[in-house]
C-alpha cells in the first residue's frame, strides 16, 4: 500500500489502519487477536490505534493498550521504528475528577499511563479525545506541545474536535510551534458531516488530515445487513441520525450502493473506504476486525480509489 502524508506534514500513514477500540481487551484471547496485528503488519498496516479507555467495551480501561504493548514488546519490538502507535485521553479512565477530561493534568497523567501500559517510550500520535466544554482548548493544546517537547509522543491530534473548536486549536498549535497533524473524526460515506460541517477544508487549509474512524458505520456498510437490520443494532451515537427515517429506508439505501460497488468490481466496504481515501485530505481510515479475513478484504479497497463523477453522482443521489 502507498503511504498518505497528513496533509503537508512529514508523517506518514498507510491508507487503512487497525484500530483496537472493541474486542481487544482483556477478556478476549491475546494469542487470536495478536495473530490479527502481526497479520496486519506483514500487510503494510504499521499503525495501530487505541485510546487509554478502550477494552472490553468500558468494564476495564487501559486494557486494550496492554494487549497492544504485549505484542509490542514480545512479537514488534524490533521493527519500533517502522510503527505508528497512536493513543489518546479525554474520556472516562478512572473514578475522580481527573480521570476524565482534557485539563492539563488529566493529560499529562494520561500520557504517563499509556507509554506504562504500552511498555513504549514514547507514542508516534497523542490525541485530545474529546472536545471538554470545561477545560480552556489553550490548556489542552498547551499540555499536548509539552507532551512532545517532553519526549513523550512525536506529534499530536485531536479527536471529535468540530470546525469552530478544531479552528481554534489549530491557530493555538501554530503559536506554539506543535506539530499537530490530524483530525480524528467519525466519518463514513453514510454520515458524510466532515465534509459538510466545513472541517475537511479547514484541515486542508492547516495543512494537517482528517483520520475516519467508524469508516463502515459499525458494519452497516458490509454485505450482513442487506436484508434488514436488527432492532438491537448497536449505532454509534455519531450515526444516529440515520435511522430518523427508519431502517427499511436506510436498508434500501445500502442495497443500492451494494449494487453501485458490485458494479465498480467491489464490495460494498471496498467502496466505502474507497469513498472516503478519494480525497488526499484523508490521511487514513481505522478499521476495527477481529478477523484476518475481513482484514485481507478490506484492504483491496486501495486497489481503486478513483470514482467517476457519475458514480459520484449516483451515490450523492442515493443518500439524499
Amino acid at each position: 500500500m502507498k503511504v498518505r502524508h497528513a496533509g503537508a506534514t512529514g508523517l506518514m500513514l498507510p491508507p487503512i489502519s487497525l484500530g483496537l477500540w472493541r474486542h481487544y481487551g482483556s477478556n478476549d484471547p491475546l494469542n487470536e487477536r495478536r495473530k490479527v496485528i502481526l497479520h496486519a503488519f506483514d500487510q503494510g498496516v504499521f499503525h495501530f490505534d487505541v485510546a487509554n479507555n478502550y477494552g472490553n467495551n468500558g468494564s476495564d480501561f487501559g486494557s486494550t493498550e496492554s494487549l497492544l504493548g504485549q505484542v509490542l514488546s514480545t512479537d514488534l519490538k524490533a521493527y519500533r521504528d517502522e510503527l505508528v502507535i497512536s493513543t489518546k485521553a479525554g474520556y472516562l479512565i478512572h473514578e475522580g475528577p481527573y480521570g476524565f477530561g482534557t485539563s492539563r493534568k488529566s493529560m499529562l497523567q494520561g500520557i504517563d499511563d499509556s507509554l506504562r501500559r504500552l511498555q513504549l517510550d514514547y507514542v508516534d500520535i497523542f490525541y485530545a479525545h474529546r472536545f471538554d466544554p470545561t477545560t480552556p482548548i489553550a490548556e489542552t493544546v498547551r499540555a499536548l506541545d509539552d507532551i512532545v517537547r517532553q519526549g513523550k509522543a512525536r506529534y499530536v491530534g485531536v479527536s471529535n474536535y468540530e470546525t469552530p473548536q478544531a479552528q481554534q486549536a489549530i491557530e493555538l498549535f501554530k503559536q506554539l510551534g506543535t506539530p499537530f497533524v490530524l483530525d480524528q473524526m467519525s466519518y463514513n460515506i453514510l454520515n458524510p458531516h466532515v465534509e459538510t460541517s466545513g472541517l475537511t477544508e479547514t484541515l486542508r487549509q492547516a495543512g494537517a488530515g482528517v483520520i475516519a474512524y467508524g469508516p463502515l458505520c459499525e458494519g452497516l456498510l458490509s454485505q450482513r445487513y442487506l436484508n434488514g437490520i436488527p432492532d438491537d443494532f448497536p449505532i454509534h451515537h455519531t450515526n444516529k441520525s440515520l435511522f430518523e427515517n427508519g431502517k427499511p429506508a436506510l436498508v434500501a439505501k445500502l442495497n443500492q450502493l451494494n449494487q453501485l460497488a458490485q458494479d465498480r468490481g467491489q464490495t460494498l466496504s471496498q467502496m466505502s473506504l474507497a469513498w472516503l481515501l478519494r480525497d488526499p485530505v484523508v490521511t487514513s481510515v481505522i478499521i476495527g476486525t477481529t478477523s484476518v479475513a475481513h482484514l485481507d478484504d478490506n484492504l483491496k479497497a486501495t486497489a481503486k480509489l478513483d470514482f467517476t463523477a457519475d458514480e459520484l453522482e449516483q451515490i450523492e443521489k442515493i443518500l439524499r
